[in-house]
């Protein structure tokens, strides 16, 4: 860890113009990220870390590092922080970009499209995870890469795999876990945007978004149900999967009463946290 004053870690920790996570740099200073440390550590005890003592973890779409950091916290003797896509943007300029699409009422392009938000010759995006890992002094390999484009063979297996939060961002999800089950040794925890489909909630579907019906994002594509979940994960290459917490469902007699009445059913929302085995 550097040796500098809490109002010096304060200064490195303004520079950065814009932080995902909420990471603990000292006892005095916190990075004031878009997650609070309240939610990031509900989403920490939602996925269930198993012992890390003495086994490797790839983060896959790191960021800032919370979740990379708090492996190497927790005894990993080995982690790495992969990342390329939020690493090559210019966080600030695509905010501005999307309210301004926003107020105008249009579509906003795909984030690698717009001029300035784009820049992976510099990773502007990668500001933040830079400076944490400094001021901890922490030993967190860092790769800037696609994990989509990267030659696995090269890249090795890992105990733990965590691929939180991207997997609905993917183009093609099949192919994306079929790479993760690659490089899993051991067991992928997977968080994903998920559905509940009314009516048919024990069936296998993907929900797709053609722009940005989810959220608001162009990048989100996909969210599956339960079964669709336990499936993939199976199909790709994993043993077996769990999903760690049930999904939500609503009162079977008011789905029915609507179902009847001919009202159309919206899916149910929800972020599912699977654990697969290799």
């Amino acid at each position: 860890m550097l040796r500098m004053t809490s109002e010096q870690v304060q200064e490195r920790v303004s520079s950065v113009p814009f932080w995902w996570h909420s990471i603990q740099l000292n006892p005095e200073v916190v990075t004031p990220g878009f997650k609070s440390p309240d939610i990031l550590a509900r989403e920490l005890e939602a996925i269930h870390l198993p012992d890390l003592r003495g086994k490797s973890v790839l983060d896959v779409g790191a960021w800032d590092g919370f979740f990379s950091f708090e492996a190497e916290r927790r005894g990993a003797k080995q982690v790495v922080a992969l990342d390329h896509y939020v690493w090559s943007m210019d966080i600030p300029l695509m905010t501005r970009y999307w309210k301004e699409c926003q107020r105008q009422n249009v579509i906003p392009e795909q984030w690698d499209t717009v001029p300035g938000v784009w820049r992976p010759d510099e990773l502007p995006g990668k500001r933040g995870f830079d400076t944490a890992r400094e001021i901890l002094g922490s030993h967190v390999e860092c790769q800037v890469g696609d994990f989509m484009k990267m030659d696995l063979e090269c890249f090795g297996t890992f105990d733990v795999v965590l691929y939180l939060g991207v997997l609905y961002h993917m183009h093609d999800p099949f192919e994306a876990l079929k790479r993760v089950a690659r490089v899993t040794r051991g067991l992928a925890v997977i968080e994903t945007e998920a559905i509940v489909a009314p009516g048919f909630e024990k069936e296998s579907l993907w929900e797709f978004y053609e722009t940005n019906e989810l959220n608001g994002d162009v990048n989100n594509w996909w969210a599956p149900t339960y079964e669709a979940c336990i499936g993939i994960c199976r199909a790709a290459g994993f043993r077996d999967a769990e999903l760690l917490v049930p999904p939500p469902v609503r009162n079977a007699w008011r789905t029915g009463v609507k179902l009847l009445l001919g009202r159309k059913l919206r899916p149910i929302h929800y972020r599912a946290t699977l654990h697969a085995w290799k």
